[in-house]
């Protein structure tokens, strides 16, 4: 594609920035107001070159229809919003209630993976997962609702307590299993829930 000059970016910066917080695109009247041009003529002039450049496309016919094609809003539309709700320990269960702290948005194609509406994520508090390299301060997104698959890393209440472990089954009978030697695998003596079926993970630079 052609660059952009200033003023060309600027005005397919708007229309992409109305359409996101209106639901639809400006009119012309409306660009030519927020820029400070005294006719629509001036606006029509750069809505053509834009097209022509290849930013802008619009449905014969149908008003209201400019949107931009920018490769750059291309890959806009791979971000996702992940509710973050909070940390789980990865060491010894604990009680711990998970509210929602915001979100994380991310790439799906960074995760590998498109992120349902039961997608969620947690902080990872502690290091009883370092085996299958998941850190103390690491993020992992995870799915509520798929049944857990033996060698899954799982976010679980057991007994009451959260953790996030590797699941397994011996003898049909499901327990949990740290991946650090310095923890010991977890039996339910009442309840094992599944909160999540890990997905992805996600790390901060360190420094």
């Amino acid at each position: 594609m052609q660059p952009l000059t200033a003023k060309q970016r600027a005005l397919a910066d708007f229309i992409e920035s109305h359409q996101r917080q209106q639901g639809r695109a400006p009119t012309y009247q409306e660009i030519a107001d927020h820029f400070g041009y005294r006719s629509v003529n001036a606006v029509t002039g750069h809505i053509r070159l834009l097209r022509q450049k290849g930013y802008l496309a619009s449905d014969t016919g149908k008003a209201r229809s400019l949107r931009v094609t920018s490769p750059l809003a291309k890959l806009r539309s791979r971000i996702v919003d992940i509710p973050l709700f909070g940390s789980i320990p990865a060491g010894l269960p604990q009680a711990r209630e998970q509210d929602t702290e915001g979100c994380i948005s991310v790439d799906v194609e960074s995760i590998g993976y498109k992120p349902s509406r039961n997608a969620f994520a947690l902080r990872v508090a502690g290091d009883s997962m370092i085996g299958r390299h998941i850190l103390d301060g690491d993020f992992v997104v995870l799915e509520h609702g798929p049944e857990p698959r033996n060698g899954q890393i799982v976010a679980a209440l057991i007994d009451g307590a959260s953790t996030l472990k590797t699941f397994l089954l011996k003898n049909g009978k499901p327990y949990l299993k740290a991946e650090n030697p310095k923890y010991p695998d977890l039996v339910p003596a009442q309840e094992l829930m599944i909160q999540g079926v890990f997905k992805a993970l996600i790390r901060r630079a360190r420094e």
